[in-house]
């Protein structure tokens, strides 16, 4: 079975003495209950798998009949280390306060119990991690599968990963693609949609929300200001209401409003966004083109090429820590601009046998950043693009 990288850094932090609490976060079907059964494989300690998918959320005295029920597991063992992993752990109102009692107890009695806590909405997570548990705790976000994990447990070319995308649990199917297209429709976009947002968050317009899923979908790489989306959805609400729905969108993994770049901050959040799927295959399942069609269509296929580096840059930057922006000023754009460490790299993707050069240079003029590329062209094609790491970049 394909192991990804996250796997040997969560065995070396498990295996370390008991100080931090673990959190692995990411959107669904990118493997996180599978690395974790990796890691129980590979480890010497007893452990409990528990899921809080099916518990009713105002359940709160789950979570503690769970750590109850490890610590009788450890005695009966009578092992010196005992695991918990706790799978969709945001479902449970006050999750957090919960756990940090539970934790804390362990601490001051010196029950060796390691705990690993798993979810898929980053936001709920994020909240409940800094609100109460700040100091205990640490977190990896494991993001869509890159090109080079697909190539090398699937044998993807380039072009098969830029149109059916990085969920390896659809990977199979692909021979067969209107199924390949209902999964993902179905089991992944209706799902993370309706339990990761829906289900945890008070959306006072949900299908309002769904259709600007399938708006930014079908205008990735593309920039719209919130007047023009307005526009174009029926009961659009204001443009708040439409910045919080893609915020939402964000935190589940499907659909970035990347920011203009710029050196005010201010400016940065006011700026129109740029619509960028996390992952590829959330726009392919909703065309009505194949994997044939499409790449005989080359304004078409420019595009899609264009959201998976875009896709690429999203997934590197979470655990980077390098923030993705766009720029544009005038008639003069950057498809990506990236930020790591204070240094700034200009981004631009060559579209067919164009070559954009000229934001380039007015970005390069403007913001002097420490170097600018052209993905597409001779030296960096847009294949070697996929498989590099962003840090790597700078």
């Amino acid at each position: 079975m394909f192991e990804r990288s996250y796997l040997q850094r969560l065995i070396s932090r498990v295996n370390e003495p008991r100080k931090f609490i673990q959190v692995l976060m990411g959107p669904r079907q990118v493997g996180k209950t599978t690395l974790v059964r990796q890691l129980t494989e590979k480890l010497d300690i007893p452990y409990l798998f528990v899921s809080a998918d099916a518990v009713p959320a105002s359940d709160s005295s789950w979570l503690s009949a769970q750590w109850a029920a490890a610590h009788v597991q450890m005695k009966q063992k009578e092992a010196k280390a005992f695991l918990l992993v706790v799978d969709e752990i945001q479902k449970i109102d006050n999750w957090s306060e919960t756990v940090k009692l539970l934790w804390d107890t362990d601490t001051r009695t010196g029950t060796n119990l390691k705990v690993i806590l798993l979810g898929s909405s980053r936001l709920l997570l994020q909240q409940g991690l800094t609100e109460s548990l700040a100091g205990r705790f640490e977190s990896t976000y494991m993001g869509h599968w890159s090109y080079a994990e697909m190539q090398q447990a699937f044998g993807w070319t380039a072009e098969e990963y830029v149109w059916f995308g990085g969920y390896p649990g659809a990977a199979t199917l692909i021979a067969d693609e209107e199924r390949w297209k209902q999964y993902v429709v179905g089991s992944l976009i209706e799902a993370s949609i309706s339990k990761d947002i829906l289900m945890l968050t008070r959306i006072d317009k949900p299908a309002l929300m769904r259709r600007l899923f399938e708006l930014g979908c079908s205008y990735s790489g593309q920039i719209l200001s919130f007047t023009k989306i307005m526009g174009q959805l029926l009961d659009a609400g204001n443009t708040t209401t439409l910045a919080h729905y893609l915020n939402l969108l964000n935190t589940a993994g499907l659909l970035n409003g990347l920011e203009k770049f710029d050196n005010k901050l201010l400016r940065k959040r006011s700026s129109s966004p740029k619509f960028q799927v996390h992952n590829t295959a959330l726009i392919s399942a909703q065309r009505a083109e194949s994997f044939k069609e499409i790449q005989l269509r080359p304004d078409l296929w420019v595009r899609m090429v264009e959201s998976a580096i875009g896709a690429h840059l999203i997934n590197n930057s979470y655990s980077s820590g390098c923030g993705v922006y766009y720029w544009r000023e005038g008639n003069h754009e950057v498809d990506f601009v990236l930020e790591y460490r204070g240094k700034v790299i200009g981004i631009e993707v060559k579209s067919g046998q164009i070559q954009h050069a000229s934001g380039l240079k007015v970005f390069q003029k403007t913001h002097q950043p420490d170097h600018v590329l052209i993905v597409g062209d001779d030296s960096l094609p847009w294949q070697d693009f996929l498989q590099m790491e962003v840090t790597a970049l700078f």
